[in-house]
């Protein structure tokens, strides 16, 4: 684990000017401030949101501080209008550099309560969290990897940030929908990691404490007097640092915000406990020779076209993935 100053959140801003950068729920709150953070350094804000009033505003406080902005209404659960979305920053912008998955929201419902119907059956329970904090991160990812796929440009940060919170990493009394759904969230960047940086596309989360927005009920404002709450726009410059970051040991990266003060980011976690570590280092090897693959055949696909260099690399990365699996016969 090592702590970030304030000072470094910005670091590698020069990256981020002149790139396209869509950001899910950000008429409001974080997403807001952080949509404020990208615009002011030069990148081109694309904002989905259900607020379109906000939306809107948000737009125009970009705007006149110099930057650009669009934004349409974006309800994320709906896979629709999340495609829309992606196609309004392409066509006006050209390409998709970066993918903020901000949305979400807190409890809804109390699990333990268990209402009966009218037969005296259990009611299925609410799961608008889960849908909200974990299946729209999942949709929008997908489409994030899609359109960054497209962007041939090689000087794209092409990064991916979803974000958790402290609920990610322990879970807390009275939300577990909450909890499942970030806890979720943190899983599904680390299995996408290794992937991913096959195709130099970044991902990471940023798990911040609870912060003063509106996600917030002022009830558990009141239970939590006296306790920090974190800043905000600190908040804002860990999405923009785990967006930027440039060096490939930060990809998969927890930036965590616990409290008031500066953020402290956490490598990507590797169980090597019992069979792990074997699972591990054979993953290792795949990918690498995934690696030198695509090298090789990336240049032979100049000479003999793609379909030829596709099959062939099928046919090693098969005989490979086989001889690898006999490690102590285990597949």
């Amino acid at each position: 684990m090592a702590n970030v100053a304030d000072d470094q959140l910005f670091a590698h801003a020069s990256r981020i000017s002149g790139r396209t950068v869509i950001i899910t729920g950000a008429a409001n709150g974080i997403g807001r401030a952080a949509a404020v953070e990208f615009g002011k350094r030069g990148a081109k804000v694309v904002i989905g949101d259900i607020d379109l009033d906000g939306a809107e505003d948000l737009v125009a406080e970009i705007k006149k501080a110099g930057g650009e902005a669009v934004c349409q209404t974006c309800n994320v659960l709906e896979w629709d209008e999340l495609v829309s979305l992606f196609q309004l920053a392409e066509s006006k912008f050209g390409a998709v550099d970066v993918v903020v998955a901000n949305a979400g929201v807190t409890e809804a419902g109390h699990f333990t309560t268990i209402k009966l119907d009218e037969k005296g059956v259990p009611t299925k329970p609410n799961l608008k969290t889960l849908q909200i904090n974990l299946i729209s991160v999942v949709q929008t990812t997908r489409l994030a990897l899609h359109y960054l796929r497209q962007n041939k440009n090689e000087t794209s940060p092409k990064a991916i940030v979803l974000i958790g919170s402290m609920a990610s990493l322990s879970g807390i009394t009275g939300a577990p929908m909450y909890g499942a759904a970030k806890h979720g969230v943190l899983g599904f960047m680390r299995a996408l990691k290794d992937e991913l940086a096959l195709e130099k596309i970044r991902i990471a989360a940023v798990t911040p404490w609870f912060a003063d927005t509106a996600i917030v009920p002022l009830a558990l404002k009141a239970v939590m007097a006296g306790i920090p709450l974190t800043p905000v726009p600190r908040i804002a410059g860990a999405i923009f640092l785990a967006a930027t970051d440039k060096e490939p040991d930060t990809n998969g990266a927890v930036y965590s915000l616990p409290d008031d003060r500066e953020v402290f980011q956490i490598p990507n976690v590797q169980l090597n406990e019992g069979v792990y570590t074997l699972i591990n280092n054979r993953s290792k090897r795949i990918f690498s020779m995934v690696e030198n693959f695509k090298i090789t055949f990336g240049i032979v696909g100049l000479v003999w076209g793609s379909k030829v260099v596709k099959l062939t690399a099928l046919g090693i990365l098969g005989y490979y993935a086989v001889t690898l699996s006999k490690d102590r016969g285990v597949l």
